[in-house]
């Protein structure tokens, strides 16, 4: 992740394959993510985007959380 605080949550991969592969699975799990990669970003600078928001309840963000372990075990990461 990046230093920071705003809404925009970047979950830093470096690689545009694996990062496009994590939201592709992200959304499995019921989760909408976004990839970037080249040529938006630099070349081994992809990443995933999430956003965060007051809305989101501790039972929504638990859930982000879960989908996520699961997706970064079902990658090997």
């Amino acid at each position: 992740m990046l230093p920071g605080e705003h809404p925009i949550v970047p979950i830093m991969l470096d690689d545009a394959a694996l990062a496009s592969q994590f939201a592709a699975a992200m959304l499995d799990e019921g989760i909408y993510v976004v990839a970037f990669s080249y040529p938006v970003l630099p070349k081994g600078k992809s990443r995933i985007r999430t956003q965060m928001s007051a809305a989101l309840s501790e039972a929504d963000i638990k859930f982000a959380l879960q989908a996520f372990g699961r997706v970064k075990r079902q990658l090997n990461l």
